[in-house]
């Protein structure tokens, strides 16, 4: 499919599929909400959804009816289902952020399921592994559901959102063609001084004193706050974490992670709907992620002008399109907390280093405005809506 093809010069019908269409719900579904509303005002443009707290002139909301939680494969399947049904007349492009056998437009955000369970198995063991499969109705929703999603479909386009995950798809589903869109961020913010930042942790209530470092996600464990912890033991006393995400891990993390000498230099500020007051309150941002394919929050930590410590390619796409030194940190092993806690000392007490990551990281935030993300995803719309029939019929 050529995507490159001119912008539509007709106002097209569209709706966009995601469980949750809320800004607290991670960076799969802030990239879906930048998209809509920077799309709102060229098209019709209709949200199917089942968590809904976002309101954008010209958008259309549609609730779907949740009748069970848990188990999530289920519900994902009931979600496709009745999105289908919803969708299957009326509209010149469906774009579906979720895991569905619809849709002209899929945006994979996550590592299919099929490459978490068979790459680089082999012999016996991957017969082992189908037996799991085999026996297991959620495994076996799952495969069928991306089976049919990433199948061979004149008019549909598969967009993934790095070029990490696109070489992950290349290898799950070869025969799969796919576009790369990545994330962006809607401007770059102006500077903060002391009386902002000031401001900003008064408004989260974290200490007014000493050096914040952000950690910023709903998966603590995946995203790396573990190690986090742990290196925050060998920082200065003057250094805090600042714990931005899911509250509900809260709890069993204090737990099961926080020793006596870090528990008080831990503040956990929970879900936010803005999270640029955090990026105003902190030093910095570490983000020793474990699995990402992406990771908007470092792309919105360098817009802010942040200094950025980070995963490797190998665990965070975004990596992948840094320069180590120049625009962010790297981490070769993101749970190596003695590197971790190095890296975090260069950024806040070298002033030579904090500069140039802070210049390096806005100019890379220059090139990823969703402004001009957004026409990429515009001519998609155009090429997938020239391979289907007039809405309605």
């Amino acid at each position: 499919m050529n995507t490159r093809s001119p912008a539509p010069t007709r106002r097209l019908r569209i709706a966009v599929l995601n469980r949750t269409f809320s800004p607290t719900g991670g960076g799969a579904e802030r990239y879906s909400i930048a998209l809509v509303e920077a799309l709102a005002q060229r098209h019709d443009i209709h949200v199917f959804a089942q968590h809904i707290q976002h309101a954008w002139p010209g958008v259309s909301y549609h609730p779907v009816f949740l009748p069970f939680a848990r188990p999530r494969w289920i519900n994902q399947l009931w979600f496709a289902l009745a999105t289908w049904w919803a969708t299957r007349r009326g509209f010149d492009v469906v774009h579906s952020h979720e895991n569905t056998w619809h849709g002209q437009v899929q945006t994979v955000h996550v590592v299919p399921v099929k490459y978490s369970l068979f790459h680089h198995v082999t012999g016996w063991r991957k017969g082992l592994r189908w037996l799991k499969v085999m026996t297991s109705p959620r495994l076996l929703t799952y495969l069928a559901l991306e089976y049919f999603r990433y199948a061979a479909d004149h008019g549909r386009c598969v967009v993934v959102t790095s070029d990490s995950l696109n070489a992950v798809m290349a290898s799950a589903y070869p025969a799969t063609a796919t576009v790369v869109v990545p994330p962006g961020v809607a401007r770059i913010a102006d500077p903060v001084d002391a009386d902002t930042r000031r401001q900003a942790r008064v408004a989260l209530g974290l200490p007014l004193e000493g050096r914040c470092v952000l950690f910023v996600g709903n998966d603590y464990r995946k995203k790396g706050l573990p190690t986090l912890v742990e290196a925050l033991r060998t920082l200065p006393k003057d250094c805090y974490v600042a714990v931005v995400g899911n509250a509900a891990q809260i709890p069993a993390f204090r737990a099961a992670f926080l020793h006596s000498d870090t528990a008080e230099r831990v503040h956990f500020v929970g879900a936010l709907n803005d999270v640029d007051v955090a990026y105003r309150a902190a030093d910095c941002l570490a983000h020793p992620t474990l699995e990402d394919t992406f990771a908007m929050v470092v792309l919105e930590a360098l817009a802010h002008g942040l200094p950025v410590v980070v995963s490797s390619a190998r665990f965070c796409g975004i990596a992948g399109s840094l320069r180590d030194g120049q625009n962010a940190l790297i981490l070769d092993d993101p749970r190596d907390a003695q590197a971790l806690a190095a890296a975090l000392v260069r950024v806040l007490d070298d002033a030579d280093t904090r500069q140039r990551l802070c210049r390096g990281g806005v100019c890379f935030a220059q090139t990823c405005l969703w402004s001009q993300i957004a026409l990429e995803q515009d001519r998609i719309y155009a090429a997938v809506a020239l391979c289907t029939p007039p809405s309605g019929l």
